[in-house]
């Protein structure tokens, strides 16, 4: 069997993970001579032909069947290199004639054509050796902890992050890579987040609704722009980590919407071909050919382009069979459920082949329910997955801090409850793009209270989110308490620096966030309920809240945190001969808030805390005769 015989076997197996070495477009030169190959899967094309620039969009070049599995190849040869040149597949069927984009181009021009791109370079030098090996160390499994590093991410919008004031351009894979890898580390950041970044047509979409996956959108420049960003962030020690829709796509008329002429990467049945809500059509994940294209799609970034991580999107969209869909609109499965099991058996094999070849992969599921197991391994039952957004957590703390601080005593649960489950998955605590676009307020504006009180009560916002167990995400903009919603069509008011609060909100967001990074008690044990310990957990009537982070060897921090409009007075106990040390704290404290005043008891000994209103601290605890710092 030939080798090309041999990929077409294990792509319709399911199996070939590097089905973009062989569909799409490739070139090998030949007695001098450039030869193209280009491969596309349509099993119900009655024909397919080549549209270019190079061949005429007008006559095309007919393809030959190369499988019995619908295979279609083009041999073409050209005296001169055809870098960058757009091209389309001409679909003939029984349904008419569909220009469309190569599923597995490397580069497409962006907006409403959807043309390919031939893009063969791979002449990029990758310099980020000492980033990897960083990565494999303190991601992987290390004695009885599973990634005891700190994780802080920013996620980000590229095409909102910064524009250019003259004329509203998007800054480029190459401006950004001189801006950003220096703000995150400035920051005290550890990874970025982007949202989509393979091409999409439509702007308003941000990038969740993709229609060319193996192509970086080239609003920004082109793949290779793309893995000089990638490369100038790993070497100032950033991790990257792409936003990915495997869920779903558009119905865009050059992509993979009825690609051959009917439903060919969309399930067929109406109960579960297309969202609602979003206008779109789900992967049909149980066909083996989707299941080499979208496994093949996510190694092929991690390879080619050194990615750390992988934040899945829509995951509950996958694994509900329901999802979106009234009663009557769906069929359970063969056990009566409403689980997708095709879906549950895809992101298990995906997770697998992923941490087969990347063991210090992130692979990160959004996933809005309470379905067991999303960050189990595969081996016992799990999806497989090393994180998931706790929105949960988030969606509870909103509701919590629009409160009047008056009535937040009736919610005290969404501060002592998330502990209840935060050791069942290992979660990612997210402050993200979902909850600040229009109609849902800013984080600093969802805040009650005056224009002072909602920076007070951000900083202590933060410092819960900083201090409770999981790994940490958000997004641009709230580091400095931009009041306005997130637009994707214009960048972040990065003049709101030039105000005070929000310079100082900026500056304490940087100072909060090494101050993260520099104690291990605060991400150790992150997974483990031996990291988090309650001190005082149900003073509902003070809206406030104490409790220790601990690390392996069992140091300790002290967080207390106050979310109530008045100055409140707390008392915990502790030991003989131990006094508190403050190291951290919001700002509001006066010298002798911060001094912990120690009481003998009938029963032992008290340390009486003093919080200002809407505020928060971290103590250690010291020998009783080294000197306090203030």
């Amino acid at each position: 069997m030939s080798q090309g015989d041999l990929a077409s076997y294990f792509f319709h197996q399911g199996t070939n993970f590097r089905a973009y070495d062989y569909l799409g477009c490739s070139l090998k030169m030949v007695d001098g001579k450039y030869e193209y190959t280009f491969r596309t899967w349509a099993p119900n094309a009655n024909s397919v032909g080549l549209v270019s620039d190079f061949s005429g969009w007008y006559k095309p070049i007919k393809f030959s069947r190369a499988t019995d599995n619908g295979i279609w190849e083009l041999v073409y040869t050209s005296d001169i290199s055809l870098e960058l040149m757009p091209y389309k597949f001409r679909i003939v069927s029984a349904s008419g004639v569909h220009d469309k984009g190569d599923p597995y181009a490397r580069f497409s021009r962006s907006g409403a054509d959807g043309a390919s791109l031939i893009f063969t370079d791979n002449s990029f030098k990758w310099g980020d050796k000492a980033w990897l090996s960083h990565r494999r160390k303190t991601i992987c499994e290390s004695g009885n902890s599973y990634m005891a590093t700190p994780i802080n991410i920013y996620e980000m919008h590229m095409g909102s992050f910064m524009r250019h004031e003259e004329d509203n351009r998007y800054y480029s894979y190459l401006e950004l890579a001189d801006i950003l890898p220096g703000y995150l580390k400035k920051m005290g950041y550890t990874h970025v987040e982007f949202l989509p970044l393979q091409e999409y047509p439509f702007d308003g979409s941000w990038g969740y609704q993709v229609c060319a996956f193996y192509a970086p959108t080239s609003r920004f420049g082109t793949p290779n722009d793309f893995r000089h960003l990638i490369n100038s962030l790993h070497k100032a020690g950033i991790g990257v980590i792409m936003d990915w829709v495997p869920a779903h796509f558009p119905k865009d008329e050059w992509g993979l919407y009825e690609f051959d002429g009917s439903p060919l990467y969309e399930y067929q049945g109406r109960d579960r071909k297309e969202s609602r809500s979003w206008g779109t059509r789900f992967f049909d994940l149980g066909r083996e050919e989707i299941q080499s294209f979208l496994i093949s799609n996510a190694l092929y970034f991690f390879r080619e382009f050194h990615i750390d991580g992988l934040r899945v999107d829509a995951v509950a969209s996958m694994i509900y069979l329901d999802y979106d869909r009234m009663p009557g609109e769906w069929v359970p499965n063969a056990y009566g459920t409403n689980e997708n099991l095709e879906a549950t058996a895809f992101l298990r094999k995906l997770n697998t082949s992923i941490f087969a070849e990347f063991p210090d992969a992130l692979m990160i599921a959004e996933e809005s329910t309470a379905f067991g197991g999303i960050t189990h391994p595969v081996s016992e039952g799990g999806l497989g997955f090393n994180m998931k957004w706790n929105m949960g957590w988030a969606n509870d703390f909103y509701d919590y801090v629009q409160l009047d601080a008056v009535f937040r005593k009736y919610n005290h649960k969404a501060l002592n409850f998330p502990i209840m489950y935060a050791f069942n998955e290992k979660y990612c605590l997210p402050i993200s793009h979902d909850e600040v676009v229009h109609g849902k307020k800013s984080f600093i504006n969802k805040m009650e209270g005056s224009y002072e009180d909602k920076f007070k009560q951000a900083r202590t916002s933060l410092m819960l989110m900083m201090t409770y167990p999981g790994k940490k995400l958000l997004f641009m903009g709230t580091e400095y308490g931009q009041f306005r919603e997130w637009d994707f069509a214009n960048s972040l008011e990065w003049f709101m620096l030039d105000y005070p609060n929000h310079k100082y909100f900026r500056d304490y967001t940087a100072s909060l966030n090494h101050f993260y990074l520099a104690h291990r008690e605060l991400w150790e044990l992150d997974f483990n309920p031996e990291g988090f310990e309650w001190i005082l957990a149900d003073e509902a009537d003070k809206n406030s809240v104490v409790y220790k982070r601990l690390d392996k060897r069992g140091r300790e921090l002290y967080v207390a945190l106050n979310f109530s409009g008045g100055t409140q007075y707390l008392t915990i106990p502790t030991a003989r001969g131990l006094r508190f040390e403050s190291l951290f704290d919001t700002g509001d404290f006066s010298p002798e808030q911060k001094t912990v005043q120690i009481e003998k008891t009938g029963s032992g000994y008290i340390a009486h805390l003093s919080l200002p209103p809407y505020s928060g601290i971290i103590y250690k605890k010291i020998n009783a005769n080294k000197k306090i710092k203030i």
